[in-house]
């Protein structure tokens, strides 16, 4: 079984949290109509409500005449904007801001980066829309290749093609990268689906691929049988790291370089919950990899 990196099972209590981030009023160029005016209006009003309930409160006070006056075809066409084109007008403008205030900032930097790219980095993380790692870690283009998937996993060599080994294909033999980062997270949700398979696989696209997680799953029913389900799914986390990490070491060509110490393989696990970040590597030289899955780590830092 592999080693684990130091964490305590039942250090963070399990407590939901979330951010609102603030969304800037879409602007709409041109002559319109006076509806369309207002209905630009009623949606920045709504993503406003979304940030302070107490200003929903008092909005839902206004005359009942405000809405009942707009037909079906009008509330529609509100719907629509809040769905569609509000968001993409969000989108336009951070687009906007970033080309103006980082792209054109730094012109050179990302002329650079047209013609070509060296990252030092590659980074496999999950595609759970809370664990960006360029967010997190502050990668800037050109730093790092990054892969994500569903649960953050490595699928053995022999498992056959897919686009994780493929982008691994092209990172480490392409793009020479030194180092490779598999980070996973708290409360992931294909973790969860691996700890709850009674089966090998299904007609689930999903259960069909957390299974390469299977070892995984082994380890953490055998190592923490005696806890809850919720901290088996947070021992799995960071135990599917380990697992990917010697899942690394089943393709000849990473196992080479590392070997020969021009390539380095990392685990972190990213609890958002607290916002904290463990960070291990393995040690291969002292490593029983032949006769056994263990595996020694060193360089553990704990960053909070």
């Amino acid at each position: 079984m592999a080693i684990l990196a130091p964490t305590s099972l039942s250090k963070h209590p399990l407590s939901s949290s979330s951010t609102l981030s603030q969304l800037t009023t879409p602007t709409i160029f041109g002559s319109k109509l006076k509806l369309r005016e207002t209905e630009q209006t009623r949606f920045s009003l709504s993503t406003s409500f979304k940030s302070n309930p107490g200003f929903r409160l008092m909005a839902s006070k206004e005359p009942v005449g405000m809405t009942t006056k707009l037909g079906s075809d009008k509330i529609e066409t509100e719907v629509g904007v809040e769905n569609g084109c509000g968001l993409f007008d969000e989108m336009k403008h951070r687009f906007l801001s970033f080309k103006k205030q980082k792209f054109m900032e730094n012109l050179e930097h990302y002329q650079n980066l047209s013609n070509g790219q060296a990252p030092k980095f590659m980074v496999i993380a999950c595609a759970d829309s809370r664990v960006c790692p360029s967010n997190i870690l502050g990668f800037q283009p050109g730093e790092a290749f990054i892969v994500r998937n569903v649960a953050n996993m490595v699928p053995p060599c022999e498992s056959g093609p897919s686009e994780t080994n493929a982008a691994l294909e092209f990172a480490v033999n392409s793009l020479q990268v030194e180092n490779i980062l598999v980070i996973g997270h708290s409360r992931c949700g294909g973790i969860r689906a691996l700890m709850s398979m009674e089966a090998e696989a299904d007609s689930s696209f999903i259960q069909n691929w957390v299974v390469v997680g299977k070892n995984a799953r082994l380890n953490t029913k055998s190592a923490a049988h005696n806890l809850s389900f919720e901290h088996q799914c947070r021992h799995c986390e960071k135990e599917s790291v380990n697992c990917s990490l010697l899942n690394l070491l089943t393709y000849p060509w990473i196992e080479e370089k590392v070997k020969k110490g021009t390539l380095s393989l990392h685990g972190g696990y990213y609890d958002f919950i607290d916002c904290t970040l463990e960070k291990w590597t393995l040690d291969y030289e002292r490593s029983n990899l032949k006769e056994s899955d263990k595996f020694a780590v060193r360089n553990q830092s704990f960053w909070c």
